[in-house]
């Protein structure tokens, strides 16, 4: 098997961006001296206490991905939001709202958010929350993407995975290569989409299930994570949440004065973030929980048919 980061391996990079992280908010003027990590998958959160300042610094991205550009979409749609008056997790105050490069690390600083909830996950019940983002982020004035980061990502991710038969067998890798040339010139371009897909609008939207990254305390519901906001049909949000969620969401479109899900969009969205999770597989020598982690959605993509050219409703 070629390389694969051992365990002790990953614990000392994120101890790495867990110091440079504590050495910049230092540079910055921020007593960090009691600073933790507080989660560690594809980035490193610290907690800069005693500052009441939380750190994110990624740690894993996909080949031909730099965290710079997201990190910048991410802190200019945080400083709207809040400019607006909406409940969004904010850049902290007390440094400048922009990346911070250290020791290799390109970082975020963010205000802290006391008394955060255990997290449920339940997307029926957090879809009009998720509808009323969409209604926000459709005045979003600012420069995005279309589909930000998946052309390249899955192109090279694709790459990646050729030969690697301890991550992906070759027949798997076959299939999503051919789904992926009948579907990639859908994200290619608003005008591409348009004409797979002729009336349906696209729109600046979160990009990484907004329903999964929104922030509970017991006074308010927080978004957060706009790394991935660009423009693209609703659906792109609403993939792989479910019927019911799907339903939920709807009801609340109806209120808000947004259009309803189509269905043709979603199952095309979601088999992208199908073929989006098997390249994620070229990340797993970087993140090896990443393996177990994508194991049901693989089994349940095998599970499907196909996609073809004229495919819309494929299940």
């Amino acid at each position: 098997m070629a390389f694969v980061i051992t365990e002790e391996e990953r614990a000392a990079r994120s101890q790495r961006a867990c110091d440079a992280a504590v050495a910049a908010a230092t540079g910055l003027g921020l007593d960090a001296s009691e600073a933790k990590i507080l989660y560690d998958v594809f980035s490193v959160v610290v907690d800069l206490a005693p500052s009441p300042v939380v750190a994110r610094v990624p740690v894993v991205t996909p080949r031909g991905i730099t965290s710079t550009g997201f990190q910048r979409t991410e802190l200019a749609v945080s400083r709207w939001m809040a400019s607006r008056g909406e409940p969004t997790v904010v850049p902290s105050a007390l440094v400048p709202a922009e990346p911070v490069e250290r020791d290799g690390f390109t970082m975020t600083y963010w205000e802290k958010v006391e008394g955060v909830l255990p997290n449920d996950y339940d997307a029926v019940r957090r879809m009009p929350a998720v509808a009323r983002l969409h209604s926000i982020l459709a005045e979003y004035p600012g420069e995005t993407g279309f589909f930000p980061g998946m052309q390249g990502y899955v192109d090279l991710a694709f790459d990646d995975l050729e030969g690697r038969e301890d991550l992906l067998p070759a027949s798997d890798l076959t299939r999503a290569r051919a789904e992926w040339a009948v579907l990639s010139p859908i994200v290619a371009s608003p005008s591409a989409f348009a004409r797979a897909f002729p009336g349906v609008p696209v729109q600046v939207v979160h990009g990484d299930a907004p329903f999964y990254n929104l922030i509970e305390t017991a006074d308010t519901v927080l978004y957060s994570d706009y790394e991935h906001v660009g423009v693209a049909p609703v659906e792109w949000d609403l993939a792989h949440t479910g019927e019911e969620a799907i339903a939920s969401y709807n009801a609340a479109a109806v209120d808000l004065g947004l259009r309803p899900v189509d269905i043709d969009v979603l199952r095309a969205m979601e088999r992208l973030r199908d073929l989006q999770m098997v390249a994620a597989l070229a990340m797993v020598p970087q993140l090896p929980l990443l393996a177990d982690g994508l194991s049901s959605s693989l089994q349940t993509w095998r599970a499907t048919e196909p996609w073809q050219h004229g495919n819309a409703s494929s299940k």
